[in-house]
């Protein structure tokens, strides 16, 4: 159960880091890293990473980190 709930968490991180990275947002331009392609391939990268170390985690017995997890996506 809380596997899954951080997989749902982790789908809607993706959703809404896709919708900011192609809001065309004036602020994104004011970070260099974000302003090219790789610069977002790279924040993608570490969403990713952040949610797979989650999963991990959880499934090892680190139930608590769902809680963490939560507050990471709010």
């Amino acid at each position: 159960m809380i596997i899954a709930l951080i997989f749902i968490l982790g789908v809607g991180n993706f959703a809404l880091h896709k919708a900011v990275m192609e809001s065309n947002h004036p602020l994104l331009g004011q970070v260099p890293w974000f302003a090219n392609r790789n610069g977002r391939r790279v924040a993608f990268a570490l969403e990713f990473l952040v949610l797979l170390a989650s999963l991990l985690l959880a499934a090892n017995g680190w139930t608590a980190l769902a809680w963490g997890y939560l507050i990471y996506s709010a």
